[in-house]
């Protein structure tokens, strides 16, 4: 009677989740490395930089940042809706950036418009052997 019950409650589940509708934010991001190099006078560091295209919608899901990475976020185009750390959640345009302390946790970074692509460009200074940049957030 239990597994009936089980099954029951999990067919009901599935059925729910695939009738509604998926959110904006299910679309992805495309990141491409635009820049790699060790920093001659800082032996162990790296720059790294990133382009991080956002359909319309599009969302990164919620990641940390390597400990040794500090960032500098530049909006190369459209609206990016970003929240580092516990820090306030803040829409940036074109020609806005900020910056991300070493470790710091991304919980929303998005496409601020469901009609337009944006596009953001990250710098990284990183320890050269971190290779592991983002860690998703489970």
């Amino acid at each position: 009677m239990k597994l009936r019950t089980i099954i029951g409650a999990a067919s009901a589940a599935i059925a729910i989740a695939s009738a509604s509708p998926a959110p904006a934010h299910d679309v992805g991001d495309k990141v491409t490395t635009n820049f790699e190099q060790a920093i001659p006078n800082i032996p162990g560091k790296s720059l790294i930089a990133f382009i991080v295209d956002y359909p319309p919608g599009g969302a990164s899901a919620a990641h940390t940042h390597a400990k040794s990475s500090f960032i500098y976020a530049y909006v190369v185009s459209g609206s990016i809706e970003s929240k580092v750390n516990d820090g306030t959640t803040r829409v940036y345009k074109a020609g806005e950036s900020w910056s991300e302390p070493p470790g710091a946790s991304h919980p929303i970074s998005r496409n601020a418009s469901t009609t337009e692509p944006a596009k953001l460009l990250a710098v990284f200074v990183v320890d050269t052997d971190d290779k592991a940049l983002t860690t998703p957030v489970k």
